[in-house]
């Protein structure tokens, strides 16, 4: 601990040990005895800062609390600190600095007043973090020094805290979500179908259910295996797939076109939570993750506040995924899709709504006037597909809202799309006002 604390020697500290060397030697030189006297001094005052700095058994305990405990990206948060004297003797001044990641800022430093035995004291600051991600606060470091600032000596904690920055979350306005050829109410869930008095308390036989529940009556009726409904008679199913792939989007940091995409995920995937949905959350990366509305949204939350730009180039996979109920929600948040990917999407419809947030990202970069020509005409050609397959299309430009997009998705019937990105959409995109327009084959006008 003492060569620690000589390492601590402050700038003023050794310059007093200098000054009581050179006091020494000029002693000698000059054969003036006063002046070791005076190095004496010179060197006594760094040496037993040294001494007391180092013999200094502070016991201290630091708990950090964050609020609020869930943090979205452009947001602010604030972090309070509580630090308590467990020893007998009083602290002197206190010298705090907590250490946090670059993204959160610069680390903030405070000086803390004596703390009796026992006594505790507080402080707080405030973090304010654009990107979304998983960050560790801490640890916090304590500096300690004698009152003629001699020595220093830094004391570190052990304890950090992890935080998650979550994306962006609109709300979203209650849509009619029915499907197609279930002649159900805007209002009722998906999978209670009217398909006779049966529809509500049965539904399709899936991998490792109990064959003692298979209804029969139903089976026989439908064609297809047919299992009772026990715990819940009414079901809503849906399935959110995020298109996280790097060759997909455009533009960098939090105005890219990946962080738009995945905070309107975040947004459709807690909205339809609340609404009740059963939900499958896929991505190109391998996600697959089943959600239900009690406990899904901080795994959502969590999986899409990590997810990152993965070199995946083909959506193939994350196709695959998708569960195929008859009459299931599927909403895709995707990037550029190549003519076979989005084909495969096309086919991917089931019976219940199906929207397609089809985002521009060539939008987001700046593009030659030959290269913006060709990639808009691409564009176009998918949202053509998408929308005579039947998906409500909703093409996202920069400067649209997920909200808008949402609320408009409700006002279309099958088979249509928005032109332009809604009524955020930069000048020059879409149709005035944010009105729905089509030539009739869900190719916007």
């Amino acid at each position: 601990m003492i060569r620690a604390a000589l390492r601590g020697l402050t700038t003023r500290g050794r310059s007093f040990l200098a000054a009581a060397a050179a006091a020494t030697v000029s002693a000698f030189a000059l054969g003036e005895r006063e002046l070791l006297q005076v190095a004496g001094l010179l060197a006594a005052l760094p040496i037993l800062a040294v001494i007391a700095v180092a013999r200094t058994r502070y016991r201290l305990s630091c708990t950090r609390a964050v609020h609020p405990g869930r943090i979205q990206a452009g947001n602010p948060a604030s972090v309070a600190l509580r630090l308590e004297n467990l020893s007998r003797v009083p602290t002197g001044v206190l010298l705090l600095e907590e250490q946090l990641p670059p993204a959160l800022g610069e680390p903030p430093r405070f000086v803390l007043d004596r703390l009796a035995s026992r006594q505790w004291s507080s402080v707080e600051y405030p973090i304010r973090v654009d990107v979304r991600g998983r960050y560790e606060i801490g640890p916090l470091t304590v500096r300690l020094t004698d009152p003629f600032g001699l020595c220093e000596l830094t004391r570190s904690f052990t304890r950090t805290e992890r935080i998650i920055v979550t994306p962006q979350v609109t709300p979203l306005a209650s849509i009619p979500l029915e499907g197609d050829q279930s002649g159900m109410s805007p209002n009722q869930p998906r999978s209670t179908v009217a398909r006779g008095e049966d529809a509500a308390s049965t539904r399709e036989y899936r991998v490792g259910d109990d064959l003692r529940r298979v209804h029969w009556k139903s089976t026989a009726r439908t064609g297809e295996l047919m299992v009772r409904r026990e715990e819940q008679p009414r079901e809503s199913l849906g399935t959110v797939l995020v298109d996280t792939r790097f060759s997909a989007h455009r533009g960098t940091g939090p105005t890219s076109s990946l962080e738009w995409a995945i905070s309107s995920a975040a947004s459709i995937t807690c909205h339809l939570l609340r609404a009740g949905f059963d939900l499958h959350l896929v991505t190109d990366a391998g996600v697959d993750a089943e959600l239900r509305p009690e406990s899904g949204e901080n795994i959502a939350l969590g999986i899409l506040a990590e997810a990152e730009a993965s070199r995946i180039q083909s959506l193939g996979m994350a196709l695959d995924r998708l569960q195929h109920e008859r009459d299931q929600l599927l909403v895709a948040v995707v990037g550029l899709l190549t003519p076979e990917e989005c084909a495969r999407l096309a086919a991917a419809r089931t019976g219940g709504t199906s929207i397609a947030v089809l985002i521009d990202s060539t939008a987001w970069a700046s593009l030659p006037g030959a290269a913006k020509s060709d990639a808009e005409r691409r564009y176009q050609e998918n949202v053509a597909r998408l929308a005579a397959a039947g998906w409500k299309v909703l093409p996202a430009r920069p400067g649209a809202r997920i909200s808008s997009l949402w609320t408009l998705a409700g006002t279309a019937g099958g088979g249509a799309a928005l032109a332009g990105g809604g009524p955020e959409a930069p000048e020059g995109h879409g149709a005035p006002n944010g009105q729905w327009a089509s030539n009739g084959s869900g190719v916007p006008r």
